[in-house]
């Protein structure tokens, strides 16, 4: 018998090495589950924040971007400023960046913490949300163009209504 030779080894046994390898590459090496955005729900978010600005008459911006930053989609209505294009996202990604409300970012400025100003995506201005599931932050929605509390409140309605909508399918 010459061993490193797999040839010698009779073929049943090869089968079942060849599977006990197998399982416990399976069974040893799960994945966790990853939540994301998919367009069903970028649009649910959508629809209820337009409804939001638009039954409290204001003209914003929205954005949705994913856990990372990384822009999904972006709508800027007719009527609000261009500013609102790079703060809405600004918004959205302090939100992502931290796990929280860019309210925080906005409140701690208003404390005297100016050294929060030199974080990386910091962005102290109320109106971005981050969007949590089941304790994942996947992304985060804002609005810009109105005061901060409603564009907050317009980010809020299309939280909602996403939460809701799973919470339907579940």
């Amino acid at each position: 018998m010459v061993y490193g030779r797999t040839d010698s080894i009779p073929p049943m046994i090869r089968a079942m090495v060849l599977g006990a390898v197998c399982c416990s590459v399976v069974l040893g090496g799960e994945l966790s589950t990853k939540k994301s955005l998919n367009l069903q729900s970028i649009k649910t978010m959508v629809a209820a924040a337009e409804a939001e600005a638009a039954q409290r008459n204001v003209q914003v911006s929205i954005c949705v971007v994913d856990e990372s930053g990384n822009l999904l989609f972006f709508e800027k209505a007719d009527g609000s400023p261009l500013n609102t294009i790079e703060f809405a996202q600004r918004k959205a990604r302090h939100s992502a960046f931290y796990k929280s409300p860019s309210r925080g970012g906005a409140e701690a400025v208003k404390k005297g913490d100016l050294a929060v100003l030199e974080y990386p995506q910091f962005f102290p201005n109320q109106g971005g949300l981050p969007i949590q599931i089941d304790g994942q932050t996947i992304g985060a929605i804002a609005a810009s163009g109105a005061k901060s509390e409603i564009d907050e409140a317009v980010a809020q309605a299309g939280l909602d209504a996403l939460l809701k909508s799973l919470s339907e399918t579940k």
